[in-house]
């Protein structure tokens, strides 16, 4: 028997029929959904046969579950409906082989059934799946067979049944994970934050909160419940309307130049379009936010130098050199360069939109001992995330968001599951923890 030699380009993969779904988008921000799902293999041939084209989209999107238009626009879409665009481009292909990469790390529950519900279905059409998460409980629930890596070796394999999550993550991570979210603030600061009915047009209904020093406070909510909008009108990304004061002085802010002055720091939740240059090296990506405090106009360079290396060592970037580009680094890694970056302002707030999307279980422990170090440091920290466990295990108290209204407040032992999954579905949360719910 010959031994196959590995393919020599991804068009000659796909055309063997191995597809791969990327875990960061590979779509034309300016083209349509349909454009995106036919892109290199349009229907027609010299004159394009739209109409097929956007007719074909629109079978695969309900088959999703999902309402995108195939005409819609890349750029006006979500970053959920953009992975789901990147589901269906996949699913257009006959594929032999697919390769899914952290597909469902932006989606919503319901979304993330319908892909489950894909799997299923082209499993037992025969097509072989290659299934790679961070997330293990969906691991434990769709694979057959199971393969786990650390640094780039193989240290663990099972069959369905024969690993549990916890030895997955033992596994992973090369001990045990142990208290793996931080111990919370005993005692609160003053209060550092007030806004008072902020609103963003078509996104964000007046909206009311407050922060405390030393607070980590979480946003929790649907997809498209008006989490982002609300951090990104908070720091003028959106224009907004609404009274915000930082340490008791009313302040205005249009625009994020105006937030950083006054302390206030935002970290996206899409690293790679909107935090990092991924085409440059780790230091210009470090200090391009705030060049003033290495000369300005004339860089100077050996504290640039110094300042990768303090944000190196503090964060735990691990990179093979100091000159690799930032694309080049793992999601967490990318993670801690985008966090070390926004500290170099030093900002007395932070807002961290989905903290650990794409990141391994390790890397989670990380990051959460960040922000609980900042917190005790007397910063005040907004968390933005879809993960239920990351709200209740880090926050000292929960927003819950529904269709673009703050629907309620948590605290102490109200910080359960069930208690904001009803509050995001527009029910009453509960005063006392339901039998068998998540505590944080």
């Amino acid at each position: 028997m010959t031994a196959a030699r590995p393919y020599r380009s991804g068009p000659e993969a796909e055309a063997a029929g191995v597809i791969v779904i990327h875990q960061e988008f590979n779509l034309a921000q300016d083209l349509t959904v349909a454009a995106n799902v036919f892109l290199g293999r349009e229907l027609g041939g010299w004159r394009l046969d739209h109409r097929a084209m956007r007719e074909a989209t629109a079978a695969l999107l309900e088959r999703l579950q999902t309402t995108i238009s195939p005409d819609a626009l890349i750029r006006d879409l979500s970053v959920p409906d953009r992975q789901m665009v990147e589901i269906a481009k996949a699913l257009s292909r006959d594929a032999r082989v697919l390769i899914m990469d952290e597909p469902s790390a932006v989606l919503t529950h319901r979304e993330v059934g319908a892909l489950y519900d894909q799997i299923d279905r082209l499993r037992a059409d025969g097509v072989a799946i290659m299934f790679c998460s961070h997330r293990l409980d969906e691991v434990a629930h769709l694979a057959d067979r199971i393969t786990v890596l650390r640094d780039g070796s193989v240290v663990g394999r099972a069959l369905r049944g024969e690993m549990t999550e916890d030895g997955m993550a033992t596994a992973m991570v090369g001990r045990e994970l142990t208290d793996f979210f931080p111990p919370k603030a005993e005692s609160l600061g003053e209060t550092v934050l007030e806004v008072s009915g902020l609103s963003v047009a078509g996104r964000v209904r007046n909206a009311d909160l407050s922060l405390r020093r030393g607070e980590v406070l979480g946003i929790a909510g649907l997809v498209g419940s008006g989490r982002t909008e609300l951090a990104e009108g908070l720091v003028g990304l959106r224009p907004a309307t609404g009274r915000i004061t930082i340490e008791g002085r009313e302040t205005v802010i249009r625009d994020p130049r105006q937030a950083a002055g006054s302390g206030l720091a935002y970290l996206t939740e899409d690293r790679k379009e909107a935090g990092l240059l991924l085409q440059k090296g780790l230091t210009p990506n470090l200090t391009l936010a705030a060049l003033e405090r290495f000369g300005g106009i004339r860089i100077d360079k050996a504290a640039e130098a110094q300042a990768l290396e303090t944000a190196i060592r503090d964060f735990d970037i691990r990179a093979p050199s100091r000159e690799i580009m930032a694309g080049n680094l793992s999601g967490g890694n990318q993670q801690k360069l985008l966090l070390a970056k926004t500290m170099l302002t030093e900002p007395k707030i932070i807002i961290i939109d989905e903290p650990t999307r794409g990141i391994d279980v390790g890397t989670k422990s990380q990051i959460y001992a960040f922000i609980r170090k900042l917190a005790a440091e007397g910063r005040s920290i907004i968390v933005i995330s879809s993960e239920l466990t990351e709200v209740m295990g880090l926050s000292d108290r929960v927003l819950v968001m529904r269709q673009g209204s703050i629907a309620g407040e948590l605290s102490g032992p109200q910080i359960t599951e069930d208690n904001i999954v009803r509050l995001a579905m527009g029910l009453d949360a509960q005063d006392e923890p339901a039998a068998g719910a998540l505590s944080a």
